[in-house]
């Protein structure tokens, strides 16, 4: 049984890894060879590339860090090792979700229509919102750092001599590395660092939905037809939008069960487990982004049409 259950972990892990990979690499990819050819390229392709060079660098970190803990678990017992892990988890974690949360405000900006006026001043200035979020969210980050830093000081000192002399106790640190940013067993309240990107984008959500509403209400009221330009946008940044919602309240809501059962079950099948949730996230939200967006979208048909041709060219050219 427990022999099947690494199996499919593992390979969970393994196709975790190998999509991501593909699919966030592809996003960077399509974006800087049309940012080549037309020598710009647009604020939506910028925080997009970004974003996928960001869950790049998440998805193989932790694969490195996966790997030195399975081949050499040793390293895991200096706590420098462990510091430095943790703070490349913070730090990728944080870009990957707030560059994420960023481009659910910048379509809402662009998309929602509200005649106030604060509204229409930041509409205007979109780009500058989503960069002054951004450069906030970096406080937050400093602020996540020494505050988990400080717990972990805190936590180690409470330990010692007893969490760093057994693989056993091993497995105990690694779960708590993995998800120390996402309010664990010593530091609840850290939950904050990732409720935050969650409540921004829940807000542009919900108030994208009002505009929607009212825009609908208006169309009817000049007897027009409802599925113009300005709906079909905002139909398009909600799917959007609520599919990263929605994963994102399937990640929370992992790490929620990983906190309940935090200290139950301490094996490397639960390691395996922890990682492949904590991975979903950035893994399935790559794809979500590459089937809403038109441009990745055709670019991902072509390149199947010419998979799917390919082997006849092959053919023609053998003797």
């Amino acid at each position: 049984m427990n022999n099947s259950l690494w199996f499919t972990l593992s390979l969970t892990l393994f196709i975790e890894i190998a999509t991501g990979t593909i699919g966030n690499g592809f996003i960077a990819l399509v974006n800087i060879i049309d940012w080549v050819k037309r020598g710009n390229i647009s604020s939506v392709d910028q925080i997009l590339t970004a974003l996928a060079f960001s869950r790049l660098s998440f998805l193989w970190s932790m694969l490195i860090f996966m790997l030195l803990f399975l081949l050499c678990p040793h390293l895991f017992m200096a706590s420098e090792m462990f510091m430095v892990a943790e703070i490349v988890w913070i730090v990728n974690n944080h870009l990957s979700n707030w560059l994420a949360t960023c481009l659910s405000v910048f379509y809402f900006l662009k998309v929602a229509t509200f005649s106030n006026s604060f509204f229409l001043y930041l509409k205007w200035r979109a780009k500058k919102v989503v960069l002054v979020t951004l450069l906030l969210s970096l406080i937050l980050l400093l602020l996540n750092i020494v505050v988990t830093m400080a717990c972990i000081h805190v936590w180690m000192n409470s330990f010692e001599g007893i969490m760093f002399n057994s693989l056993k106790n091993l497995t105990l640190h690694s779960r708590v590395f993995l998800f120390t940013n996402s309010s664990h067993v010593f530091l609840p309240t850290a939950s904050v660092f990732m409720f935050i990107p969650f409540t921004v984008s829940l807000v542009a959500f919900i108030l994208l939905i009002f505009s929607l509403c009212k825009h609908i209400r208006k169309m009817q009221l000049n007897f027009k037809r409802s599925r113009d330009t300005s709906t079909m946008a905002h139909m398009k940044a909600l799917k959007t939008g609520f599919s990263f919602l929605i994963i994102y309240v399937i990640y929370l809501l992992f790490i929620v069960i990983e906190i309940s059962s935090f200290g139950l079950v301490e094996n490397m099948l639960t390691i395996l487990f922890e990682y492949s949730s904590g991975l979903a996230f950035p893994t399935s939200h790559s794809v979500v982004l590459i089937l809403g967006n038109s441009k990745l979208r055709q670019a991902t048909l072509s390149v199947l049409r010419w998979l799917r041709c390919h082997p006849k060219d092959m053919d023609t050219l053998g003797p």
